[in-house]
């Protein structure tokens, strides 16, 4: 689905957008680093991989999958992305992630980014949990949400299949009245 509206990034210089299919090369080029996806479930052989992703966001479909582009100010180039996938529209909850280009790690950008977004869909959206699973290895992706005041929720064995491999995750949440 289509987020048409206006997202403060929360960090100086960064700015959100929709994620467009014009995107595809630059997200493919920095998901393409082995040091980016080696503690996510990510599993791309080519740009090919990504391009149905874009159905969803271009779904009108109130459960389909929502993404935005993180967008640095100063070159107008894609840096990350950040959205919800396994939405439920009758429970109102949704599952958060988030890619950032390792150029950009370390600056609190995607925690920024993090903390914008998840407020803005608890208004926007009418959520009233959001989660996010992050692989037991992930450990600035576990920072990122502990500072966004997600709580954790305890270990999820063999929750995903990361690269062929059953792989345990954490389980962190947020609800709108936290």
């Amino acid at each position: 689905m289509r987020i048409d509206a206006t997202i403060e990034s929360g960090y100086p210089g960064i700015s959100l957008r929709q994620l467009e299919r014009a995107d595809v090369n630059a997200w493919f080029a920095y998901l393409s680093n082995p040091a980016v996806i080696e503690h996510t479930s990510w599993n791309l052989r080519s740009e090919d991989d990504l391009l149905p992703m874009f159905d969803g966001f271009e779904s009108p479909d109130a459960q389909s999958t929502r993404r935005l582009a993180i967008i640095e100010g100063s070159s107008n180039n894609l840096v990350g992305t950040i959205g919800f996938h396994t939405i439920s529209d009758v429970n109102r909850t949704a599952e958060i992630a988030y890619d950032l280009a390792s150029s950009h790690w370390g600056k609190g950008i995607a925690t920024s980014v993090c903390a914008s977004v998840t407020d803005w869909a608890f208004i926007a959206y009418g959520f009233v949990r959001i989660q996010g699973t992050v692989l037991k290895s992930n450990l600035p992706s576990t920072r990122v949400l502990q500072k966004c005041g997600y709580r954790h929720e305890g270990l999820l064995r063999s929750y995903r299949m990361v690269r062929g491999t059953p792989s345990d995750f954490n389980c962190y949440a947020r609800v709108a009245n936290d």
